[in-house]
């Protein structure tokens, strides 16, 4: 099944951190907390203005993005969990290959 979000939605597949902390320590699954980051898998067509004009989404498909803790709302499709939340959630987007790590 294909799914299209509607106006300014997107659909995100959060991405798992690591299970081990940096000094090698396995984190249990239920002291995990659930990712703040993931990726745009499909976007709407974008939201109205008050004049009728379509306003197009800034994210696309393939972006990696950091949303609120507790955006969206969870779904499953096709047994994939997904969030579906609106563009005003995502706080932004991450670029370049290391956007987890820390320069140094």
């Amino acid at each position: 099944m294909k799914f299209r979000p509607l106006h300014d939605r997107v659909v995100v597949r959060r991405i798992e951190s690591d299970e081990r902390t940096a000094g090698g320590i396995i984190i249990p699954d239920t002291a995990k907390e659930k990712p703040q980051e993931g990726e745009v898998i499909a976007v709407g067509p974008g939201a109205r203005d008050e004049s009728g004009k379509l306003m197009p989404l800034d994210l696309k498909a393939g972006d990696r993005i950091l949303f609120g803790k507790w955006s969206g709302t969870e779904v499953k499709i096709d047994g994939q969990d997904y969030l579906i939340m609106k563009e005003s959630d995502v706080m932004g987007i991450l670029e370049g290959r290391a956007a987890g790590k820390k320069a140094a």
